[in-house]
């Protein structure tokens, strides 16, 4: 079968048709149950795809599958060409190391495990040198080392206290600059295991924020080092330090200038740590690299943009350290450029009006990047490659379908898992040429055509003024003529962070509500990405208030088609869809007549310095856009119904936002409803989720569906 017929959707002949009909009239197709939509009873209207591990080597991947007795899974190396499967007996993993009973723990490929530290303080990230002779963690917030043959131990750092931090990053670094997958680990392996670069903070200049817990007798204030927009931000210096140990080379830099650093990146030899550094303003990005020996810096790269610059992810080298590749949306869309050493553009590899997302494979011998990116839609994400020789662009994925994909290393094969909103994901096998080799898998289910299911179209609204956005719409079952549906809108809006794809997004609960008669909406605005950074440009210095004239945009187009119950208007989100939801019951009160607003910010004085500055400027630059853009100034155009929710421990948008805007609300003689969570974060799981999703549920019902709470919800 060729790759054009595997990917052609199918069609079915008018007899073929007829007889189907016939054949669902004679076995009537049910709705989904209670037990089924909550409570995960079996539909068999989806199945599982293979269980796709990872790459083993270029021609060879693996693949989990149950053993005999269907518990233990079982690893199979599969070959690529051929489908011939074999046991795979070498251990999965390799070494690794972990935090057990607070000190560090290495487990060999063998399982065996090996305790190295055994300390009363706490150790924390242990990570494992790429030779895997060494494990570097802290304590105490200062960097150490524990050599795994000898359990020798070498201490880097003596400085570590309750402001200084060395390897363990500063909360606003952890949560915009080095990201929360890091665990707040703010060091670095050198590719040689001789080195390790580490970040030194110092945040005795930075704000406390306290944050109130009630457990026990007394209660207890947490305070947290957390700058607010406008705050000071900690000092921090970049520092080189030897495995073996002794004094730390320094970065040159002064540690205190109002400036920030994003992820280091050594080069392959180790001879160079490349930091990235961004003024306070961040619309300018350097790159220098950094001799480990002197701490000597020399400028490789330099970008600036009138709004902002985002951090790069990576910075990968290429051709055996003779140049590297960078993606910058410096002419408002995301692309690849191929750069010297010393920083001179060699070739732009992509241009035009569409993003490229993320490089997955760099084949250095036949001078190829592997990319996914939405070039075909902006809905969708398809895998190209391009010549670093010619900057030829191919794509590789076939069809009207989203793609997400595995690369084998080399870039000779790779495995997308595709789908589109009508079409259940399916898995293949493909060559770097787009031929399909083998199918892998369809997680359309046995039971699939027994059931009545919502569809989810995608459809397209224009704002006033005349950008085009899509959205998703899921509409109800079993529509009566006439009627008029609620609408429930879910909403997360944040710049660069769209959650309308043309994908399979079939969910048990979805279609329970499609059964009750709710209409079910995703919108995306402006600067969800769909329009590239071009579009984020738009809500520069008023971050909100153009994402919610989109919303409000999309919301009139509902309101005016002739199923739309326009007293039934519902916005639903968190976190920035929080905001989102706050800002649709006041600045859009005459669309939006409900909402539910869970850890929500309300005003961005109250939030971080690096995001909010990112977009809005401090509030002494742009005081008219922090008044423009806070609930509060809209709170007397409030009307309808919202509920707030928040989480009492909130470290991340604290709980004064939503006080403040109560405090607002309740001065203005507003009606409202509010919902707190003792002790929660941002965001909550266990008992308090279910209680939280139970009171999301009564407000459906209660006040979109006006139907009484179902019996079976309360027990």
């Amino acid at each position: 079968m060729t790759s054009e017929q595997w990917f052609k959707p199918t069609t079915i002949g008018s007899a073929a048709l007829l007889l189907l009909t016939s054949g669902l009239h004679a076995q009537q197709k049910q709705d989904l149950t209670y037990e089924q939509a909550f409570k995960g009873k079996a539909t068999h209207i989806t199945k599982s795809l293979p269980a796709i591990r990872e790459w083993v080597d270029g021609e060879h991947y693996l693949e989990l599958r149950p053993d005999a007795a269907g518990g233990r899974m079982q690893a199979w190396k599969i070959d690529a060409r051929t489908g011939t499967a074999s046991v795979y007996t070498a251990p999965i993993d390799g070494p690794s190391v972990e935090i057990r009973e607070k000190d560090v723990f290495y487990k060999a490929a063998d399982g065996n495990s090996l305790r190295l530290t055994n300390d009363i303080a706490e150790e924390k990230n242990p990570t494992l040198s790429p030779d895997g002779k060494y494990v570097a963690f802290t304590r105490n917030n200062d960097l150490y080392s524990v050599e795994v043959a000898t359990k020798k131990e070498t201490r880097y750092t003596n400085d570590g206290s309750d402001v200084i931090y060395n390897g363990w990053a500063s909360w606003v670094y952890y949560e915009e600059i080095l990201g929360r997958p890091t665990h707040y680990r703010a060091f670095w392996w050198s590719p040689d295991s001789r080195k390790i670069a580490y970040m030194h903070f110092n945040d005795t200049k930075v704000p406390v924020f306290p944050i109130y817990s009630e457990k026990g007798q007394h209660g207890y204030l947490e305070n947290t080092r957390y700058p607010k927009a406008g705050d000071p931000n900690p000092a921090v210096k970049v520092g080189v330090v030897p495995v073996t140990g002794g004094a730390t080379t320094w970065a040159d830099f002064n540690e205190n200038d109002d400036q920030y650093f994003g992820t280091p990146f050594w080069t392959d030899d180790s001879h160079q740590l490349w930091i990235q550094w961004m003024n306070r303003g961040q619309d300018n990005l350097k790159i220098y690299s950094i001799n480990p020996e002197s701490g000597t810096k020399k400028e490789i790269y330099d970008e600036k943009q009138k709004t902002w610059i985002d951090w790069f992810d990576a910075v990968p080298f290429v051709q055996d350290n003779k140049g590297f590749l960078l993606q910058s949306d410096k002419t408002g869309w995301s692309h690849l450029y191929l750069y010297n050493m010393d920083g001179s553009l060699k070739k732009q590899l992509t241009s035009g009006n569409w993003t490229v997302k993320d490089v997955l494979q760099i084949d250095d011998k036949n001078q190829l990047v592997y990319f996914l990116a939405r070039k075909e839609a902006s809905t969708r994400f398809d895998l190209y490659k391009v010549s670093m020789k010619t900057a030829v662009v191919t794509r590789l994925t076939k069809g009207d379908y989203n793609n997400t994909v595995k690369v084998a290393p080399g870039g000779k094969y790779f495995i997308t898992t595709y789908s589109n909103l009508q079409t259940p994901a399916k898995m293949a096998l493909m060559d770097n040429n787009g031929k399909v080799i083998r199918e892998l898998g369809d997680s359309r289910g046995e039971q699939f055509d027994n059931y009545n299911l919502a569809q989810t179209e995608l459809k397209t609204y224009k704002t006033r003024d005349g950008l085009t956005l899509p959205l998703t719409i899921t509409m109800p079952l079993h529509m009566e003529p006439g009627k008029k549906y609620p609408i429930l809108i879910s909403i997360y809006g944040g710049p660069n962070a769209g959650t309308v794809y043309d994908t399979w997004k079939f969910s048990n609960t979805q279609q329970w509500w499609a059964q009750e008669g709710v209409i079910q909406v995703a919108i995306d605005n402006r600067s969800s990405g769909q329009l590239g950074k071009m579009g984020m440009n738009y809500i520069h210095r008023q971050l909100g208030k153009h994402e919610i004239e989109d919303y409000m945009d999309a919301a009139i187009w509902l309101r005016s088609q002739p199923w739309a119950d326009s007293s039934k208007i519902c916005m639903t989100g968190g976190s920035f869809g929080g905001y989102m939801t706050c800002m649709a019951l006041t600045y859009g009160a005459d669309v939006f007549t409900h909402g539910m607003a869970n850890f929500a910010v309300t005003d961005w004085q109250l939030y971080d310095s690096h995001y909010t500055e990112r977009y809005m400027d401090t509030p002494a630059e742009n005081p008219d856009g922090y008044k423009a853009t806070a609930v509060m100034t809209y709170a007397d155009k409030y009307k309808g119904l919202i509920r707030i929710v928040h989480g009492t421990m909130d470290d991340n948008v604290h709980m004064q936002n939503c006080i403040q805007l109560i405090d607002k609300l309740e001065n203005l003689n507003k009606h409202f409803e509010f919902m707190l969570y003792p002790g929660e974060r941002h965001g909550w799981g266990g008992l308090k989720s279910v209680h939280s999703s139970g009171e999301s549920n009564h407000f459906i019902y209660n006040n979109l569906l006006n139907k009484a709470y179902p019996a079976q919800f309360q027990q």
